[in-house]
């Protein structure tokens, strides 16, 4: 198994409409090509900023690069991607101004099998 960690720290007033994008437009997309969520949470670090993160399980590191392959490529889901960027400015906009930090990281194991 491969997992990941995808997280991000935004600025507090932001989370409601973040939640909308991952619930409505990320999620469905990731469960339609393959993807798994083992949960999605979100902590508060002070009044300004809140981080959210999930994460996610994949057969292998290699199923997991045909997934994201597979959603970069499907140009229904990039379209609804580019109309909810717009509808707050568009994407460069909201990196700038809300998305504080975005990292995907690997997850390893300590568990012995």
């Amino acid at each position: 198994m491969f997992y990941r960690r995808k997280s991000y720290i935004i600025k507090s007033g932001f989370v409601e409409d973040f939640n909308i994008l991952f619930n409505k437009i990320n999620l469905p997309n990731q469960l339609k090509h393959g993807a798994r969520l083992v949960g999605r949470w979100m902590k508060p670090i002070n009044d300004e900023t809140t981080e959210v993160f999930a994460i996610w399980e994949y057969d292998s590191y290699d199923r997991y690069k045909e997934i994201e392959d597979n959603i970069r490529s499907d140009q229904d889901h990039l379209a609804r991607i580019k109309a909810w960027f717009e509808k707050y400015g568009g994407r460069s906009y909201v990196q700038k101004e809300y998305i504080l930090e975005m990292k995907n990281e690997p997850l390893y194991s300590t568990v012995e099998e």
